[in-house]
């Protein structure tokens, strides 16, 4: 009976073992801190690989990707895409492996974006206005004053 339960617990054991992964061993990524910044702030800032925030804001980013691109944007301005590159240094005898971001801080300068297309065509003209001080025109005559009126009042009777 005892063998029974030996060889009852050593088989539960090693089903165990089936299901375990080298996954487990491996260590995370780890992360970066990366400064998110605009012109003008308050924009949304969103990254490829995931976190976003309204800057200026910082984010966390694993490292495990060679790049990633950060997507800025801001009612009544043209969305802005900045490229970062993470480059990794590996470690040798006198010195650690490190991690580095760039560009870091990431500043994104927005434009503002410009009229709809056609939103000119759609305007009406203006009408010229009248200058101050002068007469209407009576209608159907020229807006000008007639010359030979101005000069027969300026010729002086005899």
């Amino acid at each position: 009976m005892r063998r029974v339960i030996v060889i009852a617990v050593a088989g539960a054991s090693m089903a165990g073992c089936s299901s375990l992964s080298l996954d487990a061993f491996k260590p995370t990524p780890p992360t970066v801190q990366v400064q998110l910044d605009s012109v003008p702030p308050g924009a949304d800032a969103v990254t490829s690989v995931g976190p976003s925030c309204k800057t200026p804001c910082s984010v966390a980013v694993q490292t495990s990707a060679s790049g990633f691109s950060v997507t800025y944007t801001l009612n009544k301005f043209q969305p802005t895409t900045i490229p970062v590159q993470i480059i990794r240094t590996p470690s040798d005898l006198t010195t650690p492996a490190t991690t580095t971001v760039d560009p870091n801080p990431v500043v994104a300068e927005l434009q503002p974006a410009g009229p709809l297309p056609g939103a000119a065509a759609r305007k009406k003209p203006k009408k010229p206005k009248a200058p101050k001080g002068t007469a209407a025109a009576p209608a159907g005559g020229s807006p000008f004053p007639d010359p030979g009126q101005g000069a027969a009042q300026a010729t002086p009777s005899r």
